[in-house]
């Protein structure tokens, strides 16, 4: 049984931060590749940002500069730092990941997702 999950969401002023988390639990090797995605009401889902095992990043334009992807290999866990929040960025915050699996295959896993609101 593997878990995803995601935590640091809340309620925040424009021009605030939050520090979203993303942690990985059960029969895994580790985590590969993971995305941050988000879903406005009445919107796609769209990805905020990501990292690779090996540490690249990208952003996608409306965060560059604002939000910041990093990992710490040793306890599974991704972090989505968001400064200069706003309201716009308001919206319900998933974590995707490609996890190796101690039976030795890999799969993509989705969080439950953590809700974000950014308030003017």
């Amino acid at each position: 049984q593997v878990q995803l999950v995601e935590s640091g969401g809340g309620l925040v002023q424009a021009g605030g931060s939050l520090r979203l988390s993303c942690a990985a639990s059960g029969s895994i090797i580790s985590i590969n590749d993971v995305g941050w995605y988000r879903q406005a009401p009445g919107k796609q889902r769209e990805l905020v940002a990501a990292i690779t095992s090996g540490g690249s990043t990208d952003y996608a334009d409306s965060v560059k500069g604002r939000f910041t992807i990093s990992r710490d290999n040793a306890k599974n866990a991704v972090y989505l730092q968001m400064n200069s929040l706003k309201p716009e960025d308001t919206a319900v915050y998933y974590c995707n990941a490609r996890i190796k699996l101690r039976a030795g295959y890999e799969r993509g896993y989705w969080g439950q997702g953590t809700q974000v609101t950014v308030s003017s």
